[in-house]
């Protein structure tokens, strides 16, 4: 039994999506102490940059004619596939950067695309594996914001793991994370707080949902 775990914060002290994602894996944990967790830290050690080109390009000459970067970033797209389909449940902690997915991330999705398993994204060889995604705000884009609409992260997060990788996804969030070390925001320093504290509860109970979820699909 697995737990697949990315973090894609390029923060280890202080990160909010790491230390809710510890609270997700702590409430897996109790009820598989057993299990194993399978990690994959896209923030510390990001995919090269190019990976994606070449496995790309690879894929339009015959394999004894690629070059040698071709081959190994084919070689990539199969070990993070790979990592992928040996697991049976999924926590994915990434956070809002600039309004947007992190590039890193992005890197890794579309790098994976590329493995033949996974064509254009229409393979369903996870679907209904369950699934928890961790994310965090810096500031609110909840609706009469002022950042209403400017959060492109979620639904992305939404759409491929979701739609395209077809997983059971459970969200936990925080918003207002820089409230306590922007002045700018000091009034809004009791909604982070509590933001938070939702979001640690929030990711205990889906932690001890996906949990549950395994031996059903594992039967």
């Amino acid at each position: 039994m697995t737990l697949y775990r990315l973090d894609a914060s390029i923060r280890t002290e202080g990160s909010v999506t790491r230390a809710v994602a510890d609270t997700v894996q702590k409430a897996w944990s109790a009820e598989h102490p057993g299990a194993s967790i399978l990690r994959r830290d896209l923030g510390l050690y990001p995919l090269p940059a190019d990976a994606w080109r070449n496995s790309v390009l690879g894929g339009f000459v015959p394999a004894e004619d690629r070059t040698a970067a071709q081959r190994d970033a084919a070689a990539l797209a199969t070990v993070i596939a790979d990592e992928l389909l040996a697991a049976d449940a999924y926590l994915l902690a990434i956070p809002l950067y600039n309004y947007a997915v992190p590039h890193h991330v992005k890197a890794w999705f579309d790098l994976l695309l590329t493995d033949p398993r996974f064509p254009s994204g229409n393979a369903r060889l996870l679907e209904g594996r369950p699934a928890v995604i961790v994310t965090a705000r810096g500031g609110g884009y909840g609706t009469g914001t002022p950042r209403e609409g400017w959060d492109h992260n979620t639904p992305y997060l939404r759409r491929m793991f979701a739609d395209i990788l077809h997983l059971d996804v459970h969200f936990a969030e925080a918003e207002l994370t820089l409230a306590g070390v922007n002045p700018a925001m000091e009034a809004l320093r009791g909604l982070a707080a509590q933001s938070l504290a939702d979001a640690h509860a929030t990711a205990e109970s889906h932690g001890r949902t996906i949990a549950s979820r395994v031996p059903s699909l594992a039967a």
